[in-house]
């Protein structure tokens, strides 16, 4: 007998958490990090498929074997439930999970029209001050979360396929005037998540973006004896981004000249100078095959002042 509902989470915590309290459907976990890397809008194409791995491989490391292990077995496992009569979104409200999030309605929008998608979401717990993610929820109050699931109208996958279209253009200018203009959506993290993204593009003052100048002010601020603690500290209190250790590895290694030690954590002359914008650093970090979706992250600087971005034409 086949599935009524089908399940699309952000990643094998939440998919491994509704199993064990016995949510009825299947499953399909999304294992991507689009939010990094070159993007574009034919979600599931070879195109699309050979962009992510050469970023991956190239970024990360990752081999061929585990990128098909790993991220093309479940897609296509994806692709092959056609039966359900409800599909069901899993996502949390940072950066990482939100343009995953969008990216997979995009595909949905082109592959399964007119099927009832719904939206399991982050939200404030009645006497916490932070948004908990879904696999931090009791079974109380994720029960409650899916009994309150958001119907997704039409008009809500169109706005969502939209904003993935912008994400994924050479250019985030036009992103950067609409993304605020739409109070009744649904998608109330999206606004957050993509000012998140624009300020990862470098800062005209000084070459780096939000997350790698949060890297060297944590990292001047407070004592850490080891890489291992820098990273712990910044998963601890960076949560709009949702980064992994790995990527927070793979920033820090980037800024790695403007560091004399790991263990401790201590800023170099040069690390120390940039952060107080007395030395721009954007020569020696540009990197023309650097993306954030669609657009080359060194051809646009974001001016502080008038929190605008620029596009660099020469």
């Amino acid at each position: 007998m086949s599935s009524s509902i089908l399940h699309i989470t952000n990643g094998d915590s939440t998919t491994n958490y509704l199993k064990k309290l016995h949510f009825s459907g299947d499953f399909i976990t999304w294992r991507e990090m689009l939010c990094e890397g070159k993007t574009s809008i034919d979600v599931g194409s070879e195109t699309f498929w050979k962009n992510r791995f050469h970023f991956l491989k190239t970024s990360y490391n990752i081999s061929k074997s585990k990128f098909i292990d790993f991220t093309l077995k479940e897609y296509r496992n994806l692709c092959s439930k056609k039966e359900s009569k409800e599909i069901v979104l899993w996502f949390d409200h940072d950066l990482f999970c939100q343009i995953n999030m969008i990216a997979v309605i995009s595909w949905l929008k082109t592959y399964r029209s007119g099927y009832h998608i719904s939206l399991v979401t982050s939200a404030k717990i009645k006497g916490s001050t932070k948004l908990k993610s879904l696999s931090e929820l009791t079974e109380n109050q994720i029960q409650q979360h899916y009994k309150n699931r958001i119907d997704l109208s039409e008009d809500d996958i169109e706005y969502a396929d939209y904003i993935w279209q912008l994400y994924c253009s050479e250019s985030p200018l036009r992103l950067e005037t609409v993304y605020k203009f739409n109070p009744m959506s649904p998608f109330i993290y999206l606004v957050e998540a993509l000012e998140a993204h624009l300020h990862r593009f470098p800062s005209i003052k000084n070459g780096l973006n939000n997350v790698e100048n949060i890297i060297l002010e944590t990292a001047n601020t407070q004592q850490f004896s080891s890489k291992n603690q820098l990273v712990q500290q910044l998963l601890k209190t960076q949560t709009v981004y949702g980064f992994g250790d790995l990527q927070y590895e793979h920033h820090i290694a980037q800024l790695q000249k403007l560091f004399t030690s790991f263990n401790p954590v201590k800023l170099s002359r040069k690390g120390k100078k940039v952060l107080k914008n007395q030395l721009n650093f954007y020569g020696e970090l540009r990197n023309e095959n650097s993306y954030l979706g669609g657009a080359k992250k060194y051809s646009f600087l974001y001016n502080n002042q008038s929190e605008k971005l620029l596009q660099i034409t020469s």
